[in-house]
């Protein structure tokens, strides 16, 4: 990898770059991270479809965002692991593991968030269908 060698501003946009660099190697690597944002893809239209209010809005997008922020650490500190430590290790396997955690606790509360964002709103729907 290159080093920013920019100053001031342009280094301010160039770490964008860079961060884009790692959204879409993260993306094109990592199956979870397709997965979920595909799911997220879903959950949005679903809230469009659904017309949902900005509360429930706001809250869908605070646990896709957890979800995606905790899968691209996890594909970091994967990586970094992977780089010092090829070999198999107790305490390479603890950071994999614990990492892995945090993106499956996200995804918990993610499941949570849409459960409860989407319950009245599916239900409503159902009931008119049916009536």
């Amino acid at each position: 990898m290159v080093k920013n060698t920019a100053v001031g501003h342009k280094k301010f946009w160039h770490s964008f770059r860079y961060a884009a660099h790692g959204i879409a190697s993260a993306f094109k690597s990592e199956l979870n991270m397709k997965v979920h944002s595909t799911l997220a893809v879903l959950v949005l239209a679903a809230a469009v479809i659904l017309r949902l209010p900005p509360s429930s809005w706001m809250l869908l997008l605070l646990a896709i965002t957890l979800v995606l922020a905790a899968e691209l650490l996890n594909t970091a500190i994967e990586a970094t692991i992977d780089l010092v430590s090829p070999e198999i290790h107790p305490l390479a396997k603890k950071a994999k593991d614990t990492a892995a955690g945090a993106v499956l606790l996200t995804a918990v509360f993610a499941v949570i968030v849409g459960i409860y964002v989407f319950y009245h709103p599916v239900m409503d729907w159902i009931t008119g269908l049916m009536s």
